[in-house]
């Protein structure tokens, strides 16, 4: 009984955090997030205890996997209620949870595992959007080409984000978008919980196997949930590889934005998108990442010591896991089987998907062993 207080002071302690940042976001509007925010926090508070349950830690289920399962019983059969919505904020929590995992990350190992962390993302992300945009128009013959390169970039880059950044950019169609999106929080769900038992299962190393599923797992929060299920090494790498793969969505855009004008549509008597696109689009997460490391490595490690900070960072690694959790609730809440199938015209967009991550998990998972096998380059350091 001594956890109820505790669990209440935090629901009410978050409710309020992410209500007046809703507020500011959207404005008076922001605070009908505060009710259905409550009851996220409650059914993440049920994921959490079936996961800390002997049976769920036995067979390695986690609070993940609950909070997926519970937010797609809710969202496949009674359907997420109205009135919820307003808290069903995925990315929303999701890149909270990500600054403040950018704390318990030393800057220096950042540095250190920036050029393979390039090397994975910015290499092979470009080459999968154009397989699957040539595999989809010219093999699948699909006629809906802002629907693929959509899929494409939802696909290679970060799911949600990546695809809403596409679909605005080739002016693609709302159900185009809705499609997108819904193929890759159903396959993320899929991905999220197969991908580390397999990863586990042959043995991979942990370096090896968190790049690889930061290079491939669509949704940021799910990345690093499924590298933490394999160990705290895993989750930093997938989660460097998805944040740097993140930085590219603004160039992605821009580079759409201009081949749609330019080459699909043919007119180039239209608007030239600015470069300041590339900031519009840009993740703002990603600084408050880099923020929050800087601090940590160069102003509270000095002034408190390594122990304290240590310390304090154990604390918001829980706030972290929170976060996390509440989000895979989102992701089940927003992902409607029956929606999905409607818009499958003939199957094609499901057949360019599997494909198209095929090819991706393929390839990003040879690039991720030729940098980080030890072979050609050093193993990077991501301990401590």
């Amino acid at each position: 009984m001594d956890l109820i207080p505790g669990l209440l002071l935090l629901a009410i302690g978050l409710g309020i955090i992410f209500t007046l940042g809703n507020i500011i976001m959207q404005g008076r509007k922001g605070i009908e997030m505060l009710p259905g925010f409550l009851v996220i926090f409650i059914l993440a508070a049920v994921a959490y205890m079936l996961g800390n349950s002997q049976t769920a830690k036995a067979i390695n289920l986690g609070y993940a996997f609950w909070a997926l399962a519970i937010g797609l019983t809710i969202g496949n059969t009674l359907g997420t209620p109205r009135w919820l919505l307003p808290a069903v904020q995925t990315e929303y929590y999701i890149k909270t949870g990500l600054v403040i995992l950018g704390a318990e990350i030393l800057f220096s190992r950042i540095l250190e595992f920036g050029p393979y962390g390039l090397a994975i993302a910015w290499a092979v992300t470009p080459i999968v959007i154009l397989f699957i945009y040539v595999f989809g128009t010219r093999f699948l013959k699909m006629q809906q080409k802002t629907l693929v390169i959509v899929v494409a970039t939802a696909t290679s880059v970060c799911g949600v984000s990546a695809a809403i950044a596409a679909a605005a950019a080739c002016r693609a169609k709302k159900y185009e978008l809705t499609l997108a999106v819904g193929m890759t929080l159903i396959f993320t769900v899929m991905m999220m919980i197969a991908m580390p038992l397999f990863v586990k299962a042959i043995g991979m190393d942990e370096l090896i196997g968190g790049a690889w599923l930061g290079g491939t797992i669509d949704a940021t929060g799910a990345v690093v949930a499924a590298g933490e299920t394999i160990g705290e090494v895993a989750g930093k790498a997938a989660a460097l590889v998805k944040i740097i793969q993140n930085m590219l969505i603004g160039v992605i855009a821009f580079a759409i934005a201009l081949y749609w004008i330019w080459f699909v549509e043919g007119d180039r008597n239209s608007e030239t998108p600015k470069l300041g696109e590339l900031w519009v689009r840009f993740p703002k997460f990603i600084l408050g990442f880099v923020a929050a490391s800087l601090l940590a490595s160069f102003i509270f490690i000095p002034m408190m010591g390594m122990d304290t900070v240590k310390d304090l960072l154990s604390q918001t690694k829980n706030y972290r896991g929170w976060l996390f959790c509440m989000a895979f609730l989102s992701i089940g809440l927003e992902s409607n089987f029956r929606e999905l199938r409607e818009q499958m015209h003939g199957g094609k967009p499901m057949v360019l998907y599997i494909v198209g991550q095929t090819f991706n998990i393929l390839l990003t998972f040879a690039v991720v062993w030729l940098m980080l096998s030890g072979i050609i380059f050093p193993v990077p350091e991501l301990g401590g």
